[in-house]
């Protein structure tokens, strides 16, 4: 599997979010904007899914057993198992056009999710920091979309993206928490779409998704391509490694807004896609909380 491979097509609106299960050899992803949890087993191919109420960004695996969540009204505990949704805190009230996008926890299982602006207009989106004890703070913003979070293998750095901004940054972060030193890590150019979900290897590199581009890129540390994707769909939104080894990239894209012709040019948009690069990613981890 060298050439991304389509796995399930199933023309997601707005897929996102892979997280990989080790204990259950299986990759959950969500759909924002036709709200659901997806659950994609390789071994058996067996594939489920669970529609949400209202549109869900991302989800984490939670130590407890289940997820943690965020949702368009705020943070929440998501068990599939026994079909609840347990609100944690909406920490914007005032403003109702926001919504949750991407997230992931860090090796001390924290929480980072970031929100934006639904109608995509104003600099609004705030990346937070959910804490195990269920408090939260804001870190970085204002953007009118948020994405990523990614984090280096030592834990150190921390990448985060201003979507509609074409920037990718990078934060020295502290053992506590703390992000410092931003510094703008890739720049796309118009080009190149924009840029959308991302995750790190184990070697340090980051997997980037084009949004619009038709593809990923592999970035190095220093910000330099060392390899470029291409997906048989424009809007890459997401990647995650997984398998049993870790040796499987997964990658979610949507269908979100294709007329019909688009759709006819790119017939697995919104499908879910496997990639095997010859790196190894790195474990989710869980939420502490």
């Amino acid at each position: 599997m060298t050439a991304p491979e389509c796995i399930w097509p199933l023309g997601a609106l707005l897929g996102e979010g892979p997280v990989w299960d080790p204990g259950e050899g299986a990759l959950y992803f969500v759909d924002i904007k036709r709200p659901a949890v997806h659950r994609y087993h390789p071994q058996s191919n067996n594939r489920q899914s669970w529609p949400m109420s209202e549109p869900i960004g991302c989800i984490a695996r939670r130590r407890r057993g289940g997820f943690v969540a965020g949702f368009k009204s705020g943070f929440a505990f998501v068990d599939l198992a026994q079909a609840t949704i347990e609100p944690i805190g909406d920490p914007e009230p005032e403003r109702p056009n926001n919504r949750f996008n991407d997230g992931k926890c860090d090796a001390q299982g924290r929480f980072w999710a970031g929100t934006m602006d639904d109608r995509e207009r104003s600099p609004t989106g705030w990346l937070y920091r959910l804490d195990p004890d269920l408090s939260w703070r804001r870190m970085d913003g204002g953007y009118v979309c948020t994405n990523g979070p990614a984090f280096s293998p030592d834990g150190r750095r921390m990448y985060h993206t201003d979507t509609i901004g074409r920037t990718v940054y990078a934060f020295d972060l502290s053992p506590d928490g703390v992000p410092s030193g931003k510094r703008a890590f890739v720049t796309f150019a118009a080009a190149d779409g924009y840029p959308d979900g991302m995750t790190a290897d184990a070697e340090g590199f980051v997997w980037i998704c084009h949004w619009g581009g038709w593809r990923l890129t592999r970035f190095a540390p220093d910000g330099s391509v060392e390899r470029t994707v291409d997906m048989p769909a424009a809007q890459v939104t997401s990647c995650a490694f997984g398998g049993a080894a870790l040796d499987t990239l997964y990658i979610t894209t949507a269908a979100i807004g294709l007329d019909n012709a688009a759709r006819r040019a790119q017939p697995l948009a919104g499908g879910l896609f496997a990639l095997r690069p010859g790196v190894r990613g790195l474990a989710a981890p869980a939420f502490a909380g």
